[in-house]
């Protein structure tokens, strides 16, 4: 530094203006200088750089393809769903005609002589459109009957599931028996656009 330097010329306004805007210059040159890097890492850190975006991307397309498998099975079990509900599931605009059919036919093929029957709706806890319908029926036949009535009514396609059988006194020739059935089944609502449930 200039020994003769003036410090008596800083005090003049201009000069003073031009020494700070230079000074102010400098230090957002450093700053920018720290906060962008514009020469850049070295070449080691640029690779890891590199590796590790890499590394992100490869995790972010193993999580894609993961979560689209996901929703291909979603699909697939909806579809599942859809397809068994409309074959095994009446609806309920029909239950009645097509239950009481499938069981007039079950009836005349094993030989069985139907009694007294009722029939009860009950909602199923988690589910807006499906109900148990519940068949309490008498069926009198001799053991063989009754056995081919269980079996047909377990191969049904109308989906029957037998809650319970209860025998009466066998009648006093001893050859007929008098079951009491709890037969259950479920009932979906009508397809939207087919009439309401009622």
């Amino acid at each position: 530094m200039n020994r003769n330097f003036d410090w008596a010329k800083l005090k003049q306004p201009q000069i003073a203006m031009r020494v700070l805007i230079g000074t102010l210059l400098a230090a957002n040159v450093a700053m920018a200088i720290v906060a962008f890097k514009p020469f850049g890492g070295s070449a080691d850190d640029l690779r890891r750089q590199a590796d590790k975006l890499r590394e992100a991307l490869a995790a972010a397309q193993a999580r894609v393809a993961v979560d689209r498998r996901l929703v291909q099975k979603v699909e697939t079990a909806r579809q599942d769903g859809d397809a068994f509900l409309t074959k095994y599931v009446t609806e309920r605009r029909i239950v009645s005609s097509t239950v009481s059919e499938e069981l007039r036919h079950i009836t005349t093929e094993s030989g069985v002589q139907p009694g007294q029957s009722s029939v009860q709706y009950d909602d199923i806890a988690g589910s807006d459109t499906i109900k148990m319908m519940t068949i309490t029926a008498g069926y009198e036949g001799t053991y063989q009957q009754i056995s081919k009535f269980v079996n047909l009514v377990d191969r049904s396609a109308r989906f029957f599931v037998i809650d319970s059988m209860q025998e009466s006194a066998p009648q006093q020739n001893g050859q007929k028996l008098t079951v009491q059935f709890k037969i259950k089944t479920f009932v979906r609502a009508a397809s939207s656009g087919t009439g309401a449930d009622s």
